[in-house]
């Protein structure tokens, strides 16, 4: 696949990582030649499918290499554990709370694993409630 340099910005926004849904695309600053490997990289080793990123996909335009990157670093991201270590890609990927998806190109979303905990943690407080009528309960039934 032949990329062009870099004509547009790509996606960018927001990249407090603090809860909600979050995408993973390229860092804004980072080298065409460091973004072209962590690119190779992913649709390589990483094993993400970049054929949407290929010309003709729904996601060829524009055929730039923060636009390809930033999609193939998402869906990794989406893949692989929602985590910071699956947005690092050598320091050329960051976090976004905007999501990046345009025309045709739909980018996955999935919710940030702080997101989960947090809602997890709203349950606990009842479920040790039920837990402790629980077993209560069996203790008194056996007097």
């Amino acid at each position: 696949m032949t990329i062009r340099p870099e004509s547009l910005v790509g996606p960018q926004g927001n990249t407090t990582f603090l809860e909600g849904t979050t995408w993973c695309v390229a860092r804004p600053g980072a080298t065409q030649a460091e973004l072209q490997r962590a690119l190779d990289w992913a649709c390589g080793i990483g094993r993400v499918d970049c054929s949407v990123i290929e010309r003709h996909g729904d996601c060829y335009e524009p055929d730039t290499i923060v636009s390809h990157a930033s999609f193939a670093f998402n869906a990794y991201y989406q893949t692989n554990g929602n985590n910071r270590i699956a947005c690092y890609f050598g320091g050329t990927a960051t976090f976004t709370k905007i999501n990046p998806s345009y025309g045709k190109c739909s980018y996955d979303a999935s919710k940030s694993e702080v997101s989960t905990a947090r809602s997890l943690s709203e349950y606990k407080a009842r479920w040790l409630l039920l837990m402790y009528i629980g077993v209560f309960s069996l203790i008194s039934r056996r007097d």
